[in-house]
Protein backbone atom coordinates (compact mmCIF):
# COMPACT_ATOMS: atom_id res chain seq x y z
CA UNK A 1 0.00 0.00 0.00
CA UNK A 2 1.36 3.56 -1.25
CA UNK A 3 0.23 6.77 0.43
CA UNK A 4 1.37 10.46 -1.24
CA UNK A 5 1.74 13.44 1.68
CA UNK A 6 0.99 16.74 0.09
CA UNK A 7 3.12 19.66 2.00
CA UNK A 8 1.42 23.00 1.03
CA UNK A 9 3.32 25.22 3.40
CA UNK A 10 4.56 28.68 1.94
CA UNK A 11 8.06 27.63 2.58
CA UNK A 12 10.10 26.48 -0.26
CA UNK A 13 12.13 24.10 0.53
CA UNK A 14 15.12 24.33 2.63
CA UNK A 15 13.57 26.49 4.77
CA UNK A 16 12.23 24.91 7.96
CA UNK A 17 8.53 23.91 7.59
CA UNK A 18 6.43 23.22 10.95
CA UNK A 19 3.60 21.11 8.61
CA UNK A 20 6.31 18.89 7.44
CA UNK A 21 7.45 19.01 11.17
CA UNK A 22 4.22 17.46 12.13
CA UNK A 23 3.39 15.51 9.23
CA UNK A 24 6.53 13.48 10.01
CA UNK A 25 4.99 11.69 12.97
CA UNK A 26 1.88 10.92 10.43
CA UNK A 27 4.60 9.03 8.24
CA UNK A 28 5.87 7.43 10.93
CA UNK A 29 2.35 6.22 12.03
CA UNK A 30 1.61 5.42 8.19
CA UNK A 31 5.24 3.36 7.68
CA UNK A 32 4.79 1.31 11.13
CA UNK A 33 1.46 0.06 9.19
CA UNK A 34 3.72 -1.32 6.43
CA UNK A 35 2.34 1.64 4.28
CA UNK A 36 5.36 3.16 1.60
CA UNK A 37 4.69 6.62 1.89
CA UNK A 38 6.04 9.53 -0.65
CA UNK A 39 6.29 13.60 -0.01
CA UNK A 40 5.82 16.17 -2.01
CA UNK A 41 6.55 19.85 -1.43
CA UNK A 42 4.24 21.81 -3.12
CA UNK A 43 5.55 24.93 -3.03
CA UNK A 44 9.16 23.58 -4.61
CA UNK A 45 7.04 22.63 -7.88
CA UNK A 46 5.78 24.36 -10.52
CA UNK A 47 2.15 23.65 -10.52
CA UNK A 48 0.55 26.20 -12.93
CA UNK A 49 -2.80 27.38 -12.51
CA UNK A 50 -5.92 25.43 -13.91
CA UNK A 51 -7.95 22.60 -13.74
CA UNK A 52 -6.93 20.35 -16.20
CA UNK A 53 -4.43 17.94 -15.59
CA UNK A 54 -1.24 18.91 -18.01
CA UNK A 55 -1.18 23.16 -18.87
CA UNK A 56 1.96 22.28 -20.78
CA UNK A 57 5.44 22.98 -21.10
CA UNK A 58 7.02 23.35 -17.64
CA UNK A 59 4.16 22.18 -15.58
CA UNK A 60 4.96 19.80 -12.85
CA UNK A 61 1.30 18.90 -12.07
CA UNK A 62 1.29 15.59 -14.01
CA UNK A 63 4.36 13.74 -12.17
CA UNK A 64 1.99 14.64 -8.80
CA UNK A 65 -0.69 13.52 -10.28
CA UNK A 66 0.73 10.12 -11.43
CA UNK A 67 1.53 9.53 -7.40
CA UNK A 68 -1.61 10.26 -6.86
CA UNK A 69 -3.17 7.53 -8.90
CA UNK A 70 -0.10 5.03 -7.91
CA UNK A 71 -1.60 6.32 -4.04
CA UNK A 72 -4.23 4.19 -2.09
CA UNK A 73 -3.77 6.70 0.72
CA UNK A 74 -3.77 10.71 0.29
CA UNK A 75 -2.32 13.10 3.29
CA UNK A 76 -3.42 16.84 2.23
CA UNK A 77 -1.02 18.83 4.83
CA UNK A 78 -1.64 22.90 5.16
CA UNK A 79 -0.66 25.07 7.37
CA UNK A 80 -3.69 28.35 8.82
CA UNK A 81 -3.51 31.54 7.11
CA UNK A 82 -6.51 33.94 7.64
CA UNK A 83 -8.13 30.63 9.13
CA UNK A 84 -8.03 29.47 5.67
CA UNK A 85 -5.92 26.76 4.14
CA UNK A 86 -3.05 28.13 2.46
CA UNK A 87 -3.00 29.40 -1.43
CA UNK A 88 -0.94 26.47 -2.24
CA UNK A 89 -3.32 23.99 -0.78
CA UNK A 90 -5.76 25.62 -2.69
CA UNK A 91 -3.77 25.22 -6.07
CA UNK A 92 -2.99 21.75 -5.43
CA UNK A 93 -6.91 21.01 -5.16
CA UNK A 94 -7.87 23.26 -8.21
CA UNK A 95 -5.09 20.98 -10.16
CA UNK A 96 -6.94 17.79 -8.99
CA UNK A 97 -10.26 18.90 -9.67
CA UNK A 98 -9.32 17.42 -13.16
CA UNK A 99 -9.83 13.82 -11.54
CA UNK A 100 -13.50 14.59 -11.97
CA UNK A 101 -13.63 13.53 -15.10
CA UNK A 102 -10.72 11.41 -15.11
CA UNK A 103 -12.44 7.14 -14.46
CA UNK A 104 -10.37 3.91 -14.44
CA UNK A 105 -11.24 0.94 -17.00
CA UNK A 106 -14.37 -0.05 -14.88
CA UNK A 107 -16.05 3.85 -15.60
CA UNK A 108 -15.01 4.31 -11.77
CA UNK A 109 -14.08 8.31 -10.85
CA UNK A 110 -10.03 7.55 -10.83
CA UNK A 111 -10.22 8.67 -6.97
CA UNK A 112 -12.63 6.28 -5.94
CA UNK A 113 -11.46 3.26 -3.73
CA UNK A 114 -9.00 6.05 -2.65
CA UNK A 115 -8.77 7.42 0.98
CA UNK A 116 -7.49 10.69 2.55
CA UNK A 117 -6.81 12.88 5.25
CA UNK A 118 -5.59 15.97 6.25
CA UNK A 119 -3.48 17.30 8.78
CA UNK A 120 -3.36 21.43 9.89
CA UNK A 121 -0.80 23.22 11.52
CA UNK A 122 -0.96 27.30 12.63
CA UNK A 123 -0.59 29.35 15.92
CA UNK A 124 -4.19 30.59 15.12
CA UNK A 125 -7.68 28.93 16.25
CA UNK A 126 -9.08 27.70 12.49
CA UNK A 127 -8.07 24.16 12.36
CA UNK A 128 -11.65 22.55 11.61
CA UNK A 129 -12.56 25.06 8.91
CA UNK A 130 -10.01 24.09 7.13
CA UNK A 131 -9.60 20.46 7.82
CA UNK A 132 -13.70 21.55 6.49
CA UNK A 133 -12.79 23.04 3.48
CA UNK A 134 -9.95 20.04 2.48
CA UNK A 135 -12.13 17.23 3.58
CA UNK A 136 -15.23 19.17 1.51
CA UNK A 137 -13.20 19.18 -1.45
CA UNK A 138 -11.64 15.73 -1.64
CA UNK A 139 -14.37 13.77 -0.81
CA UNK A 140 -16.47 16.02 -4.29
CA UNK A 141 -13.26 14.86 -6.45
CA UNK A 142 -14.32 10.88 -5.37
CA UNK A 143 -11.64 10.29 -1.72
CA UNK A 144 -13.57 8.69 0.75
CA UNK A 145 -12.42 10.66 4.10
CA UNK A 146 -12.52 8.13 7.45
CA UNK A 147 -14.22 9.31 10.47
CA UNK A 148 -11.57 11.43 12.77
CA UNK A 149 -8.62 11.29 9.17
CA UNK A 150 -7.30 14.35 10.93
CA UNK A 151 -4.57 16.08 12.95
CA UNK A 152 -3.80 19.66 13.74
CA UNK A 153 -1.58 21.70 15.62
CA UNK A 154 -2.10 24.98 17.89
CA UNK A 155 -2.22 27.26 20.51
CA UNK A 156 -5.28 28.88 20.52
CA UNK A 157 -6.36 32.38 18.99
CA UNK A 158 -4.00 34.97 18.27
CA UNK A 159 -0.19 35.71 17.46
CA UNK A 160 1.75 32.82 18.86
CA UNK A 161 4.62 30.45 18.61
CA UNK A 162 5.02 27.99 15.86
CA UNK A 163 5.26 24.14 15.96
CA UNK A 164 8.59 23.92 15.86
CA UNK A 165 9.09 26.70 18.68
CA UNK A 166 7.10 25.25 21.46
CA UNK A 167 6.89 21.58 22.58
CA UNK A 168 3.27 22.25 23.99
CA UNK A 169 0.39 20.38 22.84
CA UNK A 170 2.65 18.06 20.68
CA UNK A 171 1.80 15.19 22.20
CA UNK A 172 -1.70 15.43 21.71
CA UNK A 173 -1.19 16.23 18.02
CA UNK A 174 0.98 12.92 17.59
CA UNK A 175 -1.37 10.59 19.28
CA UNK A 176 -4.11 12.32 16.70
CA UNK A 177 -1.84 11.64 13.69
CA UNK A 178 -1.52 8.04 15.22
CA UNK A 179 -5.40 7.41 15.01
CA UNK A 180 -5.26 9.44 11.80
CA UNK A 181 -3.13 6.92 10.10
CA UNK A 182 -4.72 4.09 11.83
CA UNK A 183 -8.12 4.65 10.30
CA UNK A 184 -7.03 5.76 6.99
CA UNK A 185 -4.95 2.36 6.72
CA UNK A 186 -7.63 0.88 7.87
CA UNK A 187 -10.46 2.18 5.68
CA UNK A 188 -7.98 1.44 2.68
CA UNK A 189 -7.63 -2.12 3.51
CA UNK A 190 -11.45 -2.41 3.49
CA UNK A 191 -11.82 -0.64 0.34
CA UNK A 192 -9.50 -2.64 -1.41
CA UNK A 193 -11.33 -5.69 0.11
CA UNK A 194 -14.72 -4.54 -1.11
CA UNK A 195 -14.19 -1.72 -3.67
CA UNK A 196 -17.17 0.94 -4.28
CA UNK A 197 -18.78 0.14 -8.06
CA UNK A 198 -19.22 3.01 -10.82
CA UNK A 199 -21.93 5.32 -10.15
CA UNK A 200 -25.08 4.41 -11.37
CA UNK A 201 -25.85 5.91 -14.70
Amino acid sequence: MRALVINCTLKPSPQPSNTEALAGTVIAALKGHGVEVDVVRAVDLNLKPGVETDMGEGDDWPGVHEKLLSSQILVIASPTWLGRPSSVAQRVLERMDAMLSETDDEQRPVAYNRVAGVLVTGNEDGAHHVISEITGALTDIGYTVPGQAWTYWHLGPGPGPDYLDDDRGHDWAASTGRAMASNLVHAARALSAMPLPAPPS
